[in-house]
């Protein structure tokens, strides 16, 4: 029997996910260990299958480094999506995932559930770094130029970039006097 690595208490007993898929859940946290390839296995089994988004829940996100039930290394942690701040923990070397106590609610609430082996991927986890960066840099934008501003310049942005003549157009705006011969 395998002792759970997050609460360091409990068990990992064989189960099922919502009786669809083969776990261990913890005796003690309800956390579940899932091995990515009992879910692969299931999801070629049920293509057509989706899972209601409708669910109630409370996640206890364990925000310290967990370690693998199996080889006892740490696992990597990866972001579900750029809008919240969840992590699950994967183990590499065993390919297996992690979920606290109400991250497979999560899943299936953000439509991830049946993409749970895509968001391990390292596609999956820029796409997340990308729209992040962007987040940020709006929020950045925005409170220093204010609404207002901040509409009128993205929409001047806009526009500039479908004319053909772009590039002299920005020099022109960039420009100190576009008027002289000086710099």
């Amino acid at each position: 029997m395998m002792k759970c690595t997050s609460c360091n208490a409990g068990e990992l007993v064989p189960s099922f996910i919502d009786g669809l898929f083969r776990a261990h859940t913890c005796s003690n946290c309800q956390g579940n260990w899932i091995l990515i390839e009992d879910y692969v296995a299931w999801k070629e089994r049920n293509p057509e299958f989706t899972f209601d988004d409708n669910v109630n829940y409370e996640v206890e996100d364990t925000k310290k480094a967990i370690l693998c039930p199996v080889t006892g290394t740490i696992m990597r942690k990866f972001r579900l999506t750029a809008s919240n701040t969840y992590r699950i923990d994967y183990s590499a070397g065993v390919g297996g995932v992690w979920l606290d106590s109400g991250e497979w609610e999560l899943l299936k609430e953000e439509g991830l559930a049946g993409s749970l082996n895509a968001v391990l991927t390292s596609h999956w986890q820029k796409n997340i770094r990308t729209i992040s960066t962007k987040d940020n840099f709006y929020e950045i934008y925005l409170d220093k130029f204010g609404q207002e501003t901040y509409e009128k310049v993205k929409e001047l942005r806009t526009w500039l970039e479908k004319q053909p003549n772009k590039a002299d157009l920005r020099a022109y705006l960039l420009a100190e006097d576009p008027y002289s011969a000086e710099k």
